[in-house]
């Protein structure tokens, strides 16, 4: 299977230290172009692809109506997100009161959504400093989807491919038993 990135050019107007909410996309509207054109490409002939389209319709949308990369980015992963069954809200770290140092951010901005356990991807538990949590009573569990079944391509590309292969339905059942496996 041919692997691809499904980026969006974006400029970074403060350099490294710009934050996520000030990155603009560098043309919107060919991004929104290239996205569609990309996703038709390699998941236009799955049974599930109508089921995406819709979804990813608002998403497609927003590219006209902002430059924000930020805004793109979180609609695009609610949309998936409501898709497989998820009812939760989005928090902004920005609205939240968080110290600057990496580990002791995360931490703090767990303890303020009222987090039991934060998890962590496989690459971030190299560097991850877990002091800060086990100061405020957070647990910090690695996140490791299964290796089999729907999840053996899922861990190296997207999850969108375990969408358009196995379907909506498969991964949100997939997803609780992830779940259920954490708690």
């Amino acid at each position: 299977m041919r692997r691809r990135w499904l980026s969006l050019p974006t400029h970074l107007p403060g350099g490294r230290s710009t934050t996520i909410r000030e990155a603009v996309l560098v043309d919107p509207v060919r991004s929104r172009d290239r996205t569609l054109r990309t996703l038709r490409q390699y998941y236009g002939a799955s049974p599930h692809w109508s089921v995406l389209q819709e979804n990813l319709a608002p998403v497609l949308d927003l590219f006209s109506a902002t430059d924000r990369t930020a805004a793109v980015a979180e609609l695009s992963t609610v949309a998936l997100l409501r898709s497989v069954g998820w009812s939760g809200h989005v928090v902004h770290s920005s609205d939240l009161s968080a110290r600057r140092d990496r580990s002791q951010r995360l931490a703090d901005l767990a303890a303020a959504v009222s987090a039991r356990t934060y998890l962590c991807g496989t690459g971030g538990m190299t560097y991850l400093d877990e002091r800060p949590f086990r100061a405020l009573g957070i647990g910090v569990t690695a996140c490791r989807t299964p290796e089999d079944g729907i999840w053996s391509f899922s861990r190296e590309v997207t999850a969108l491919w375990t969408l358009m292969n196995g379907g909506w339905d498969t991964l949100a059942r997939q997803l609780r038993l992830v779940r259920g496996g954490l708690s």
